[in-house]
């Protein structure tokens, strides 16, 4: 790949953005297995072993720690903001010769073709979703899978009506502001309202039936067995970018319409009621 001033991007705000959530959130994956697992189903990464892997959109390496242990011969990443030394930390664990980290635009990069591409929470954070997805088809060889997940606009209405219009306004100010100042705070409410939504939906009953119609249910319970540091990291995150989409059913199936992908292998499910796993298959091999 050609040498590029990733601070020239259109993305590059966004990534210096995330690098600085990236870079504080501590050692090792802020992700468990359980959550790895969850994101890449149904893709099961046992099929990975001896195959060439790409991550677009590393962060700081959360997914590659685990999709690492599942021995691909080749794993790949490539990530636009600074992020390489604390990466690097935080994949020590992984054989010599696997690792490969490219400082680079995934929209604009050119790494080759491999068994299996994957972009996990980085399409909805960039200036042109539609070509964060056809660079995934792109470095999928024919044949290959690829697999992606982003914020959808159903059931998201909250995030989008109450969440997003913060993100606009503290986007610009110092990380640590933005972190501390107001991720932090914003975080403790959400906390409590998610811990009550789980106990409601364990109770049966009328309360397990109000617990299923209350804003972001599913994700509340699913965010609910996570620590409170976790709660933190994540209400950073959807405010320190300058940029997100939430998209739209109608906008992912577009994306599976692309004329290098099977559609008889493509698949589209529903995350926690908020998100969109998909994926498919390059047409050849």
């Amino acid at each position: 790949m050609n040498a590029e001033t990733p601070v020239e991007r259109p993305d590059a705000k966004t990534a210096a953005a995330f690098a600085n959530s990236w870079n504080t959130v501590g050692e090792g994956s802020v992700y468990t297995r359980d959550q790895f697992l969850d994101w890449m189903t149904p893709v099961d990464p046992a099929t990975l072993a001896g195959k060439s892997v790409l991550e677009l959109g590393f962060g700081n390496g959360s997914l590659l720690h685990h999709m690492g242990d599942y021995r691909p011969a080749r794993l790949v990443g490539i990530d636009l903001g600074d992020t390489h030394a604390q990466t690097h930390r935080n994949l020590a664990h992984l054989p010599p010769g696997m690792l490969e980290l490219h400082r680079g635009d995934l929209t604009m990069a050119d790494l080759g073709h491999f068994d299996f591409v994957y972009c996990i929470g980085v399409l909805h954070h960039l200036d042109d979703p539609r070509a964060g997805f056809d660079a995934v088809v792109r470095h999928t060889r024919p044949g290959g899978r690829f697999h992606c997940w982003v914020y959808a606009e159903e059931g998201n209405e909250v995030v989008i009506h109450v969440v997003d219009p913060i993100r606009r306004a503290v986007c610009k100010l110092p990380w640590w502001v933005t972190k501390y100042g107001v991720a932090l705070p914003l975080a403790v409410p959400y906390f409590a309202y998610a811990k009550l939504v789980s106990r409601m939906s364990r109770t049966g009953g009328p309360a397990e039936r109000l617990a299923s119609r209350l804003p972001l249910a599913e994700y509340s319970k699913w965010i609910a067995r996570r620590s409170f540091p976790f709660f933190h990291h994540v209400a950073f995150d959807q405010l320190v970018t300058p940029r997100t989409w939430y998209l739209s059913r109608a906008t992912v199936e577009s994306f599976l319409r692309h004329p290098d992908v099977d559609p008889k292998s493509v698949y589209l499910e529903q995350r926690n009621g908020n998100s969109w796993k998909f994926g498919g298959r390059r047409i050849g091999g």
